[in-house]
Order: structure tokens, then C-alpha cells, then sequence
């Protein structure tokens, strides 16, 4: 038996149904485009964000015996793409556009420097030491001086950012700056800066105490 309901949906016409398929699509993605033009409306529930974190608690002390020479300051700019593999970039998908700047130390660890290191004549006026080669330190980037330029995200995505506030969302960026800046550092001079500049402490060091003659090697502590 044939409800008055199925008797009604039987007389809508087929182009009807397709017209209001499309209304219904173009109204969601009317509603996604309004929430990234207008982001005040992501709080029109009234969110309001709390900081309860407790104390920062002093887990463990490290003595630092290394000589930071020299300290490089990058700045990178990082185009992260990210496609799904079966829906168009309009759809799903973000690309960020972002820039980094950090700074890198260039350092000598001087804890490595053992007795055998340091040769004193007998007049105690000449004095030779070996140390480490300079290393370089992790990147930092620098919160003030870094930010995202433009982000595009597809449809999904944006709609998704409307329910959620992940801090972590520049975290795959930031990691990528960290390196690129990491890896600029290596291909610079920064550790011959340092071992210089190291040189340049030890020797005016050493001269203050009456020493007349030093040299200073890399790359034969013990």
C-alpha cells in the first residue's frame, strides 16, 4: 500500500530534486566561507579559553661546561602543501605559507679538555691546548619574529577548524623551518667562527695570567 507521503516525493519532478541537492551544497559551502570571512562567528557560543596549569616543577639540574663562540640568526621560508589523494585541493587540503627565524649557537665543549689537553712549560710562559672541534647547537626559532604569511585550506578543512582549536596546527611547519635553519647553519661558517672566537678568549685568558706564548688546536682532546 502506497502512503500519501511516497505519493507526494512520486509527483516532485527529477530536476526539482537535483536543484535541491545543489541549493543544499552551495549552503554549506556558503556557511564555510562565512565562518574563515568572519572569524568572530567561531565564538558566537561564547568560548572563553583557561590557563589552570600548575607550578613548572625543577626536574633536574646539568652543569654546562661548553663556550658558545658565535650564534647565527636564519630566516626561512617554508610552502607546505597538503593534498588528499582522491578529493580536489578545493575540497580537502591545506597549503601554508610561513616564515622562520631562528638563531643556532656554535660551540666548544671545553668539559671534554683533559689533563693530557694542556701542555705548560716549565717557565710556565708557553702553553698549548687541544680541544674539540665547535659543534652547533638545536635551532630556536624565534616566536616573535616568526609567522604564518597565508594559509588555504579546502573546504573540509575549514569546516573542521570550525569545532576544534588544535595548537598544534603550525607544529608540522615550525619543524620544517627548524630544520631548513639547522641545515643553513651547517652549510655556514658558524663553527669556524667559533673555534676562532674560542682562540681569541683562551689566548687573551692565558696572556692576562702571564703567558707569553699559546696555541690552540682542534680536534685532538681526548
Amino acid at each position: 500500500m502506497t502512503t500519501p507521503i511516497r505519493r507526494l516525493a512520486g509527483l516532485v519532478p527529477g530536476w526539482a530534486k537535483a536543484v535541491g541537492a545543489v541549493v543544499l551544497v552551495l549552503a554549506v559551502l556558503f556557511a564555510g566561507l562565512a565562518m574563515s570571512v568572519l572569524p568572530g562567528l567561531k565564538d558566537l557560543f561564547g568560548t572563553e579559553t583557561h590557563d589552570r596549569s600548575g607550578p613548572a616543577l625543577l626536574e633536574s639540574v646539568q652543569d654546562i661546561s661548553r663556550y658558545d663562540a658565535a650564534s647565527g640568526n636564519f630566516q626561512v621560508v617554508v610552502d607546505l602543501e597538503k593534498d588528499a589523494k582522491y578529493l580536489p585541493d578545493a575540497l580537502r587540503g591545506t597549503r601554508t605559507l610561513y616564515v622562520g627565524a631562528g638563531t643556532v649557537d656554535a660551540y666548544v665543549d671545553l668539559g671534554k679538555v683533559g689533563a693530557d689537553d694542556v701542555t705548560v712549560d716549565e717557565d710556565r710562559t708557553s702553553a698549548t691546548l687541544r680541544l674539540p672541534h665547535a659543534a652547533l647547537g638545536e635551532p630556536a626559532l624565534d616566536p616573535d619574529r616568526s609567522y604564518a604569511v597565508s594559509k588555504q585550506r579546502g573546504l573540509l578543512d575549514r569546516i573542521g577548524d570550525l569545532f576544534s582549536d588544535n595548537p598544534n596546527s603550525e607544529q608540522a611547519v615550525q619543524k620544517l623551518a627548524a630544520r631548513h635553519i639547522g641545515d643553513a647553519a651547517k652549510e655556514s661558517a658558524l663553527t669556524e667562527r667559533a673555534e676562532a672566537n674560542t682562540t681569541d678568549m683562551l689566548k687573551g685568558l692565558l696572556h692576562s695570567l702571564g703567558f707569553t706564548e699559546v696555541k690552540v688546536e682542534y680536534g685532538a682532546a681526548s
